[in-house]
């Protein structure tokens, strides 16, 4: 029993982990794609984590299924709008980063 709390434990405070990284590549990386990529990679495999933890613990199939569901509406949910943002700044033109973009100021 203490083994799975504390597989638990690790999985979850992984998932923050990874939220938590996801959330410093918006603040640090210099354009819309790359801060995209961070958002949609870094938060879906933190979600995933979390979900994985909390399976652990469910009491029953249907909740586990009810986590599940969530976390896979969640996974589209973030493909379609890292999609749309990314589109919406091509059409707009907003071209992607470059070092030596960076470096001209």
């Amino acid at each position: 029993m203490i083994l799975i709390e504390l597989l638990q434990a690790v999985l979850l405070l992984a998932g923050v982990g990874f939220f938590l990284v996801g959330t410093l590549g918006i603040l640090r990386f210099p354009d819309v794609y790359t801060r995209v990529h961070a958002l949609t990679k870094a938060d879906n495999l933190g979600l995933g984590l979390i979900v994985f933890g909390l399976l652990l613990g469910a009491d029953s199939v249907p909740v586990a299924l009810k986590l599940l569901l969530v976390w896979g509406l969640a996974l589209i949910a973030s493909a379609t709008a890292g999609y749309l943002v990314a589109r919406a700044a091509r059409r707009r033109g907003v071209r992607p980063w470059r070092a030596r973009n960076w470096e001209k100021g």
